[in-house]
C-alpha cells in the first residue's frame, strides 16, 4: 500500500489498534496514522476474502495491484466505501443473521468532519450515543452526512446483533458506530 502511502506493516497495525479502540469506546475520536483514515481502514481491512464496494480510483488500483480486490455489489460487499451517504441503502447492506452476526458488513463513511463535545457546536450534526462501551452518553459531533442517513443506519442496526458495523472518517480521524450502539441524532445546524 505503498502508493498510497500507507506502510503495510506499521500503519495497518496502528490502523488496527485505533478500529479496535473506537470500536470498543464507540463515539471517540480516534486518529489514524496516515493522512486518510478511509483508506487506512480499507488497507487494513481488505484482503483477497474480503470483498469491497466503493472507493475512488487510487484505492482500487492500489488494492488490485497487490491482488487484493475483490469487487462485489452493495448488497453482498462485506466492506463498503461511501461518501457521506447511501440514500439510505444502508438497509440493503449485508446484516448478518442471529447464528452469525459477524457478517454483517462494515461501511466507511467519508464526512467532513468529526470531533467530541468541543467541536458540536459547529457540526452539521450533533449524535448522543449509549449502549456498551459508553458509560452513561457520548456526544459525538459529525458534518457532512445527513440526518436521514443517521436514520438509516438506525434501521440497520435495529436487528441486534446483526446489523451493520460504521466508521465514519475525515482527515486521520475516525469514529465508530458499532451496531451495539444507540445513537440519537440531537442537534442539526443549518
Amino acid at each position: 500500500m505503498n502508493s498510497l502511502d500507507i506502510d503495510p506493516v506499521h500503519d495497518t497495525q496502528a490502523t488496527f489498534r485505533a478500529l479496535v479502540d473506537a470500536t470498543s469506546r464507540p463515539g471517540t475520536v480516534e486518529q489514524i496514522p496516515t493522512t486518510s483514515a478511509r483508506d487506512a481502514i480499507v488497507s487494513t481491512l481488505v484482503d483477497h476474502e474480503v470483498s469491497l464496494y466503493g472507493g475512488d480510483e487510487t484505492l482500487r488500483t492500489a488494492l488490485k495491484r497487490e491482488s487484493r480486490l475483490d469487487d462485489a455489489p452493495f448488497e453482498e460487499a462485506d466492506v463498503l466505501v461511501v461518501d457521506g451517504h447511501t440514500d439510505g441503502r444502508v438497509i440493503d447492506a449485508k446484516r448478518g443473521t442471529l447464528k452469525e452476526p459477524s457478517e454483517g458488513a462494515t461501511l466507511i463513511y467519508e464526512v467532513d468532519s468529526v470531533g467530541g463535545d468541543a467541536e458540536a457546536a459547529e457540526a452539521g450534526l450533533t449524535l448522543t450515543l449509549s449502549g456498551p462501551g459508553i458509560p452513561g452518553s457520548r456526544t459525538v459531533a459529525v458534518s457532512g452526512v445527513p440526518a436521514d442517513e443517521i436514520a438509516a443506519i438506525n434501521d440497520a442496526q435495529s436487528t441486534y446483533p446483526r446489523g451493520v458495523d460504521v466508521y465514519l472518517t475525515a482527515g486521520k480521524k475516525v469514529v465508530s458506530l458499532p451496531r451495539s450502539a444507540n445513537v440519537r441524532v440531537e442537534a442539526e445546524v443549518a
